[in-house]
């Protein structure tokens, strides 16, 4: 593991407590993240969990004719591969890197031990997954009452919460088949949000160029996803995690 990167851009891994977290560093693995990597797929079971640092990773519902949309997106903020202490030992998601960069990686069976020693890992764990379904719960609900323009400022700021800056890069096709849309309709709402001076996209890159419009013109559903966060982990993005209770 290089001395240049620390596990501790993860916020759920910075929030573990001491004695929890030095018995797992030395199990974390530093794994690049390629963009359009498949983490993995629907119905395979998972052999690792993912915690990402400075990469973010969609899950994606895939229909039969190879549709697909997505559903939520992880970054900093936790870890990919829930299922592995929910029970099961694979979902009915595919999980995509959609802005490369880097991650730790524990082996399923080894974070299965965590939980049965009931560390500050399982406590975070927990939390963060009722933030992951209020995610899912409110892109369900996103994405059938309001506008693709809300859809995508409501994206955009989930990204931008996840990486830091305020770029995302992106084309428009990927948005497109993030959204579960067709690309005329992302290029229409992304065209709007530049000549309005909310955001620049060129070369497949989104520079947001006025945050605080660009809250403004996101519907309810960005600041609902972001307060649960918050109220469940005790903080104001994008600081830290802190474990409480």
């Amino acid at each position: 593991m290089s001395s240049s990167h620390d596990p501790k851009e993860n916020h759920l891994l910075a929030a573990l407590r001491a004695e929890d977290y030095a018995r797992l560093l030395p199990e974390l693995e530093l794994t690049p993240m390629p963009l359009g990597w498949v983490v993995y797929e629907a119905g395979v079971p998972m052999e690792y969990v993912y915690f990402p640092t400075t990469c973010v990773i969609s899950l994606l519902y895939v229909m039969e004719n190879g549709d697909s949309a997505e559903i939520a997106i992880i970054g900093n903020d936790g870890l990919v591969g829930v299922s592995v202490f929910m029970g099961g030992d694979s979902v009915s998601s595919r999980a995509v890197v959609q802005n490369a960069g880097e991650c730790y990686r524990i082996t399923a069976n080894l974070l299965k031990k965590e939980f049965e020693l009931n560390s500050s890992l399982q406590k975070l764990a927990l939390r963060f997954t009722q933030t992951l379904i209020a995610q899912m719960v409110q892109t369900g609900a996103c994405n059938r009452h309001h506008t693709l323009e809300q859809q995508l400022c409501r994206w955009l700021l989930l990204s931008l919460d996840r990486l830091g800056g305020n770029e995302v890069v992106m084309t428009q096709k990927l948005m497109a088949n993030m959204l579960g849309v067709h690309r005329v309709g992302v290029a229409e709402a992304t065209g709007k949000l530049q000549k309005d001076g909310l955001i620049n996209y060129g070369s497949g890159r989104v520079t947001v160029l006025d945050r605080p419009k660009l809250e403004d013109r996101a519907c309810e559903c960005y600041g609902v996803v972001k307060s649960e966060i918050e109220r469940l982990f005790a903080f104001k993005l994008p600081p830290q995690l802190k474990l409480v209770g």
